[in-house]
């Protein structure tokens, strides 16, 4: 597998409003959501491609098709995406990465937003994407 270049890094937050007193208010990240959504992010934080809070139920939903996230795993507290060439790259990392005995949570898959990401959960407890998101090449 070829990684790329880190394409995210997101906290992952149980109240997404007392996070955003630290990232947006405390430290001034410029972070927006879209209408009728609490995830915030930006594209426009120097040295970073993007940077999230994202609410854990949406890591939830995201991950497992649930609200909730089970109570038989770690929650997590970040997610790091990393970016390959091409949409094939995706699952072939994923693949290898589950070969090597990794917890991968779900296989390669289009999100409606058009990244096509795989999913697993890092010994920490992390959740971490190998994706292609075709706005970054």
């Amino acid at each position: 597998m070829k990684i790329e270049f880190i394409a995210s890094m997101a906290v992952i937050t149980p109240d997404t409003a007392t996070s955003a007193r630290l990232y947006r208010d405390a430290l001034g990240l410029p972070l927006a959501a879209a209408e009728g959504d609490d995830y915030l992010h930006s594209e426009d934080i120097p040295g970073a491609r993007h940077f999230g809070v994202w609410p854990l139920r949406q890591a939830a939903q995201a991950c497992f098709g649930t609200e909730t996230w089970p109570d038989d795993r770690p929650v997590p507290q970040a997610s790091v995406e990393f970016e390959v060439a091409d949409e094939e790259a995706v699952q072939s990392a994923i693949d290898e990465l589950r070969d090597a005995g990794f917890d991968v949570l779900h296989n390669a898959r289009t999100e409606p937003w058009g990244q096509v990401v795989a999913r697993l959960q890092s010994p920490e407890g992390a959740v971490v994407g190998i994706s292609l998101a075709p706005w970054l090449h």
